[in-house]
């Protein structure tokens, strides 16, 4: 049975902007550091950086690794840190997140774990692609089978589904082993419905932008910076990249086409460890 959407009203032909944060992997310590970066520092200064922009947001998306410890703590303190925003958190999982206690300690009066999101002219779909104990993913039946359900309860909306693991591979060789397993098939059979125009995930600690060509017209895919540390693009072993952390700002047209822009921290404040082998 289809459960029921977090419905959101906007007037007729206004767009539907969203931010995207991810892969924050906070820990209960909030002086804790990965790979030589303060992951709540970082993130502070990614939520500041958008605060103090002139660009506005409906809705935040966060799409998973909230946690590196998988502490209670840890969930509070995202919690606590995204109050500054001012706007309702939509949260996923992700591979180094417990969901047990995501659903436990992920709590607040706009914080919301459900998995569809009915906004405007547009229906957001939250998809779980972790495996647990596994670091890669892997879409399973229940999601298509929830993807399905939804596009035909509203077929009218178009729909952005968001994940946390790359269904595209990066190019990057230790990267990719980490992929979602079942990649290909995912999109491939996710373009097939003519509502569906764009793919967002996390994971991947890097920015992309690229089309797919589908049989119903270009699905977008889209990839954002982690709000600590980065990945190099490209790279076959494990290497960090010095940019800064960042997020991405997107703009869900009525007319089913998708704006978008990452940004980041400005100036030279989170060094990674560049001799880190892994984490």
């Amino acid at each position: 049975m289809l459960k029921s959407a977090v419905n959101y009203t906007f007037e007729d032909n206004q767009s539907v902007r969203l931010i995207q944060i991810t892969d924050p992997h906070l820990f209960a310590d909030p002086e804790s550091q990965l790979l030589g970066v303060n992951t709540a520092k970082s993130l502070q200064a990614v939520l500041d950086t958008f605060v103090n922009s002139p660009e506005q947001a409906d809705l935040l998306i966060a799409s998973g690794d909230i946690s590196q410890d998988y502490s209670a703590t840890s969930y509070h303190n995202f919690v606590s840190q995204i109050a500054s925003v001012n706007l309702p958190c939509h949260y996923l999982p992700g591979n180094h997140d417990d969901p047990r206690m995501m659903a436990l300690h992920m709590q607040g009066k706009d914080v919301f774990g459900q998995q569809r999101i009915l906004a405007g002219n547009w229906q957001i779909l939250m998809l779980d692609s972790t495996v647990r104990g596994k670091p890669g993913g892997f879409m399973d039946e229940q999601q298509f089978l929830l993807i399905d359900a939804a596009i035909n309860a509203e077929p009218d909306k178009h729909v952005l589904l968001v994940m946390h693991h790359n269904p595209i591979l990066m190019q990057c060789g230790w990267l990719d082993q980490h992929c979602m397993a079942n990649g290909s098939e995912f999109v491939e059979r996710v373009s097939q419905y003519p509502q569906v125009k764009g793919l967002l995930w996390g994971h991947v600690h890097q920015q992309v932008n690229q089309q797919h060509a589908g049989p119903h017209g270009d699905v977008a895919l889209m990839a954002t910076p982690s709000t600590c540390i980065q990945f190099k693009p490209l790279s076959d072993h494990f290497a960090l990249d010095g940019v800064q952390p960042g997020y991405r700002l997107l703009e869900l047209l009525c007319d089913g086409s998708i704006r978008s822009e990452v940004y980041r921290v400005a100036g030279d404040h989170f060094t990674p460890d560049n001799e880190a082998s892994g984490y």
